[in-house]
């Protein structure tokens, strides 16, 4: 009867070789599984332009799911943002971009007046010196931009959830968005409502404790911390409520509707 041939053990240089012959296999399917998803995408088709645009069908799908897997599965409006001590804020906050406002030099603040339009089609018409007379609400967080930059920086206004409770437009959170637009209706977001009546989201009329500039929003903007700076719109005109997704500047040109941090 033969003998049965037994196999030598590797030595530690064919344990190696292995490990790296097998390392490199894995690496080597692993880049052209990548660049084979890279081609598809890019060939994809590009969708519609509508409320949103500019992207390939199959991003813009798993950007949408994942703004619902984050709205319905992980937001939570106890999750605050952190603050900072107001000695930390930037004295001179950056200005990234004046689209809605361009034409500083012929606006007018005293002329300014915020308009809420209610689904039911009633329009509220509310001064600035009518915002003031709310209670002050203050924040100092680090505001962040999509094109990486952020810096820290203090601003005072009105609690968005307490100007909707105290003109008794909660009926109004009942929809699943707010849409906001500039005056000039040049500049304009589209915001879930969760986000919208976050406690940390205000609507601002000072940065560092003094009346916003021109070039930051005046009279009054948006300052929503758990979203990307291209969310919080300069120089509210108009206020309205839906449940479809209002028309987004940014989103219309490729980037995430939701633009949550």
């Amino acid at each position: 009867m033969a003998k049965k041939k037994v196999k030598k053990p590797l030595t530690i240089q064919q344990k190696i070789n292995r490990r790296t012959f097998i390392s490199f296999g894995v690496f080597g399917a692993a880049a052209v599984g990548g660049v084979l998803s890279w081609r598809w995408l890019y060939h994809a088709p590009e969708e519609a332009t509508a409320i949103t645009g500019g992207q390939r069908v199959p991003l813009r799908r798993a950007l949408n799911k994942t703004e619902i897997a984050v709205r319905r599965l992980l937001y939570n409006e106890n999750h605050l943002v952190k603050t900072y001590p107001k000695h930390m804020a930037a004295k001179n906050v950056r200005v990234n971009s004046d689209i809605g406002i361009e034409a500083e030099k012929k606006f007018d603040v005293a002329d300014w007046m915020l308009e809420v339009k209610k689904q039911n089609g009633d329009t509220l018409k509310v001064s600035l010196d009518e915002l003031k007379m709310l209670p002050k609400t203050e924040i100092v967080y680090d505001f962040k931009c999509v094109e990486g930059w952020d810096q820290i920086s203090h601003w005072g206004g009105v609690k968005f959830s307490d100007f909707l409770r105290h003109y008794k437009l909660d009926d109004q959170t009942l929809f699943q968005y707010v849409g906001m637009e500039t005056p000039d209706k040049s500049y304009y977001v589209g915001v879930d409502m969760p986000s919208a009546i976050h406690p940390q989201t205000i609507m601002a009329y000072e940065v560092n404790s003094m009346p916003l500039p021109l070039e930051n929003g005046a009279p009054l903007r948006l300052i929503i911390p758990v979203k990307y700076g291209i969310k919080n719109l300069k120089r509210i005109g108009t206020i309205t409520f839906s449940n479809t997704r209002p028309r987004d500047y940014w989103a219309e040109l490729g980037y995430d509707y939701y633009s949550g941090l």
